[in-house]
């Protein structure tokens, strides 16, 4: 489960699809396999969640990893190369984001 905390030594990366609702649970079993199978175990990966809208036309990624480093192997692994690509071809458009935590409210 990913812990939300200000100053945390680690990062962030939110990243947004945009899909239509016959391609959000398609796009949703994609995202879930590559979790379930290659993401969580690639180095640095601490947790991450996945969230759909009402409307199903945005999927939502929070993911934490060490180091911005970490992130950016796993996208240039050769499996994760091939499973973007089919990712790229379920949605519109997907854009994965790097954050720093600034605050948190309770």
């Amino acid at each position: 489960m990913p812990k939300i905390a200000a100053g945390a030594e680690l990062q962030t990366v939110i990243t947004t699809f945009d899909v239509t609702p016959g391609s959000c649970q398609d796009l949703l079993d994609h995202l879930q396999d590559a979790y379930e199978n290659v993401i969580r175990h690639q180095p640095g990966f601490i947790a991450a969640g996945l969230h759909v809208n009402d409307a199903q036309t945005r999927i939502a990624n929070y993911s934490q990893w060490r180091r911005r480093e970490d992130f950016q192997a796993m996208l240039r692994t050769e499996e994760m190369r091939k499973r973007n690509r089919v990712i790229n071809d379920l949605c519109r458009s997907f854009e994965p984001v790097m954050y720093d935590v600034m605050h948190t409210y309770d």
